[in-house]
């Protein structure tokens, strides 16, 4: 390889790099689900753009190449310009879609309330395949790579997480538990997790779809879990936010403030967890042991799931505010009106908040 030929390879690899840094392809932006971005934001933004859809947008933003891929209560999912908020594609499903898309490989997967998760081209939008479940999904999907092979996880309401090959659609396996499945598979360390309407953590082998371990999580889990270091952390709808060591079984630590269930899923850094609640506040909490850094406070529940970015923390609450909120003390740093709900929640890439909104909007925030 010739000395200019090295130097465009890396090049090459910076940008990719770079344009790996700044995506967020997925629901908390990464199969762990950790909600953390390492993109960096102005301390002020200002709103760039709103794209209007014909129903409240509760799914969450994907960002990748300089598009936006969300889907919205009028069944659609959409591809915008993350440059301007032009609509580039839409694709109707046969009801709502909740779910946060997956951009993968070209591909773009997202389910829906008509219980399909769908496989479009990510470039125009046609349907590549559907694979049908038996209710439906409200979660969104996630990915694991297995050899040549890519497989894609999606709980549904049918009380199965289905496995299903990313090029075919086919059944790769699936597993089922007693009750309904709300949100989001986390994956790390060849298996995932996810809470149950059942009470339990499930912890699933990847390769084969086989229980590893099932643990008590102490009520209904709604939100979607965040996993690192074999620690799992998600809040339950019996007003405790918890972390469980995978391996040993048992529950490190309980954070319990009033009586409100939490809803949010959480962003897990090195040294602290962040989860919004139902009684109107985002916490911060020590990561080894669930002792409250800080709470701040909003004007109604906070079911959005906040994003940590660099010493910033981004999150939506049901008083129709988002806000950027500062991750050492919790002091409110920037916030803007939307004006409706917002239950959606934060991507953030490129600079750039991506958010939707019950008033029926995706509103992207950034420098001008």
């Amino acid at each position: 390889m010739s000395a200019v030929h090295y130097i465009a390879f890396l090049w090459l690899l910076a940008g990719s790099a770079l344009q790996a840094a700044e995506a967020w392809p997925m629901f908390r932006g990464s199969p762990a689900l950790l909600g953390v971005s390492n993109s960096k934001l102005s301390d002020k933004p200002t709103l760039l753009w709103s794209f209007k859809t014909g129903g409240p947008v509760k799914s969450s933003a994907a960002i990748l190449d300089a598009h936006v891929f969300v889907g919205s209560h009028d069944s659609n999912a959409y591809c915008l310009s993350l440059t301007d908020g032009k609509k580039l594609w839409s694709y109707t499903t046969a009801d709502s879609v909740d779910s946060s898309p997956l951009v993968l490989n070209g591909k773009v997967f997202i389910g829906s309330v008509d219980g399909f998760l769908y496989a479009l081209d990510a470039k125009d939008g046609h349907l590549l395949w559907k694979y049908k479940t038996d209710d439906k999904i409200l979660g969104s999907p996630n990915y694991y790579k297995s050899g040549d092979a890519t497989w894609i996880l999606i709980g549904s309401y049918d009380f199965k997480l289905h496995c299903v090959d990313a090029n075919t659609g086919k059944a790769v396996w699936n597993f089922e538990c007693s009750n309904y499945i709300n949100g989001t598979p986390a994956i790390a360390d060849g298996q995932t997790a996810f809470g149950g309407c059942d009470g339990l953590l499930h912890v699933i082998g990847l390769k084969d779809g086989k229980q590893i371990k099932e643990i008590e999580a102490g009520a209904y889990v709604a939100a979607s879990i965040a996993l690192d270091k074999n620690r799992a952390y998600f809040g339950h709808f019996e007003n405790e936010f918890v972390c469980i060591d995978i391996p040993q079984g048992k529950r490190i630590w309980t954070f319990h403030n009033r009586d409100f269930a939490y809803f949010s899923s959480p962003a897990v850094l090195t040294d602290r967890v962040l989860f919004g609640g139902r009684d109107k506040q985002l916490h911060c909490v020590k990561r080894d042991d669930g002792t409250k850094l800080w709470s701040f406070a909003t004007r109604g529940k906070v079911d959005s799931s906040p994003v940590a970015c660099g010493n910033k923390v981004i999150v939506g609450s049901d008083d129709g505010r988002l806000y950027m909120v500062s991750l050492d003390e919790g002091k409110e740093l920037w916030s803007y009106d939307i004006g409706q709900a917002i239950d959606s929640s934060p991507a953030v890439a490129d600079g750039k908040i991506v958010i939707g909104s019950d008033d029926g909007s995706v509103y992207c925030f950034g420098t001008k």
